[in-house]
């Protein structure tokens, strides 16, 4: 499983990595288009770019979020848990949103396939945009991943128990 977790750091590094340079252009491009309007020569199409940006900030940013334990959790009442059901409840919700990013990244997937066969294009820019619906598809499949990783290591390790 060594392998599969190094590969999975590596991949959520590399997205993490573009998230990061997507919300610096997202930054650049939503303030010079403020400075520009106020001299009446707004950017056509920021809007557009601004939310695909912001698509590619937000899938890419899933996987490393998950590696990093830095998702919001509500932990109430299951840090009381004795560790062994609180080993189950955790394995449980791994399974379960790994389900959910699984299917979601398979949605998404062929909605950009749809989206390729009819060749759309933005409204106003007029740019094909079936690349970003796909790599918002790769940010939930390596999601799925982390959260594999994290029920098998939940289930063989015990990751997840409480040592206090």
């Amino acid at each position: 499983m060594n392998a599969l977790e190094k590969l999975n750091r590596i991949l959520t590094g590399v997205l993490a990595i573009f998230a990061g340079v997507s919300v610096i252009a997202l930054m650049l491009l939503a303030a010079g288009n403020v400075i520009m309007r106020l001299f009446g020569f707004p950017y056509s199409g920021t809007y557009e770019m601004v939310g695909f940006l912001g698509a590619i900030v937000a899938a890419f940013a899933l996987g490393y979020t998950q590696v990093k334990k830095e998702h919001v959790m509500v932990d109430l009442f299951s840090r009381k848990y004795p560790p062994l059901l609180k080993r189950f409840v955790d394995a449980a919700s791994y399974l379960l949103v790994m389900a959910f990013s699984s299917l979601a990244a398979y949605a998404i997937f062929e909605s950009g396939r749809v989206l390729k066969r009819k060749e759309e294009v933005s409204e106003t820019l007029k740019i094909i945009y079936y690349p970003f619906v796909y790599a918002v598809a790769l940010g939930f499949a390596v999601m799925a991943i982390s959260l594999l990783i994290d029920f098998l290591g939940t289930i063989f390790r015990g990751e997840g128990e409480d040592s206090s």
